[in-house]
């Protein structure tokens, strides 16, 4: 998915081969340490052929190859979740600077004298719209408040599955903007057929601002985009961490709800109590107006810059 992402963006995108090792069974580990060894030497070649001046990691076992095989050259690393894996941890020891999306991180580093606390960068494409903007892409009707359904490129098929058990009562009063995820769209669109204008649904939305502008409130999970993106646009969440990734998605959740910005919900509580968590907050202008209050105090506007300027640094030092 991320090679159409950044090819659509036209900058050059190399793969290389990777594996996780952790939690691996002992019949997956072998393969796995030789695609770690293969990508290693295919890391090499990339550096011998780009000649970086820095480089930047924000994670993931793919990065380890790279992190080895350029082990000499300056280094930085960016935390995107609050707690960060197992491979960020390792990146860690050959990282010259690391900066995190908040100062609730500093506490899983020993090197303090590395961090800076930059926050959680944003595309310029999303930071471009504004609420009307937003609402106007849509079309949605002046003055019903909008519910936006959301769980990652790929979906979340409990987050669809509770909100069309519920859809026909939600329409009565709001606006409904699903994105899907590339998995459960044909099930949902055959589900919904006729809805009418007050329910749009969509697989993938490059646009994605344009959603988040339009919003009065999001559901979605808790990756680290929520970190960022909602405070952007001081945007009310209820998040459902995924069940699977749960320690980081319910670390990342519980900041946000510990500030009075969000409400977390368990997945498996989804069925019965989605639609009065929705109602809840909506039927509240006070409790609404002072989520979005406590998420807009959270925004770091010029996160993505300041992560641009420790790679400039690094480069110039050397």
């Amino acid at each position: 998915m991320e090679a159409g992402l950044v090819e659509r963006k036209q900058v050059p995108f190399r793969a290389i081969p990777a594996a996780g090792v952790h939690g691996v069974g002992l019949k997956k580990l072998p393969g796995n340490l030789w695609k770690l060894a293969r990508g290693y030497f295919a890391s090499r070649q990339i550096l011998k052929a780009f000649k970086p001046d820095a480089l930047l990691f924000t994670g993931g076992y793919v990065a380890i190859p790279m992190a080895l095989a350029a082990r000499r050259r300056p280094m930085a690393l960016y935390v995107p979740d609050i707690e960060p894996g197992l491979a960020l941890k390792v990146l860690a020891y050959f990282a010259r600077r690391i900066a995190l999306t908040t100062e609730s991180s500093k506490m899983y580093y020993k090197n303090q004298e590395k961090i800076s606390v930059t926050g959680y960068p944003i595309r310029q494409d999303i930071k471009k719209w504004s609420k009307p903007e937003g609402r106007a892409y849509f079309s949605v009707e002046p003055g019903l408040p909008v519910l936006l359904f959301m769980g990652g490129s790929s979906g979340a098929r409990s987050i669809n599955q509770a909100l069309l058990a519920i859809l026909p009562e939600l329409m009565r009063d709001y606006q409904v903007i699903h994105l899907t995820g590339h998995l459960d769209w044909e099930m949902v669109q055959k589900q919904t057929a006729g809805m009418g204008p007050r329910y749009q649904a969509f697989p993938y939305l490059h646009e994605i601002g344009a959603a988040l502008a339009a919003a009065d409130l999001v559901i979605s999970r808790s990756g680290a985009s929520t970190l960022g993106e909602y405070p952007h646009f001081s945007l009310p969440a209820i998040l459902v961490p995924y069940p699977y990734a749960w320690r980081y998605q319910k670390t990342n959740a519980e900041y946000l709800v510990d500030r009075k910005a969000a409400i977390l919900l368990e997945d498996e509580r989804m069925k019965t109590d989605l639609l009065p968590t929705i109602q809840q907050v909506m039927r509240s202008p006070g409790k609404l107006e002072s989520m979005r209050q406590a998420m807009a105090s959270l925004t770091r506007p010029q996160a993505a810059e300041e992560i641009a300027a420790l790679l400039y640094d690094m480069a110039e030092v050397g």
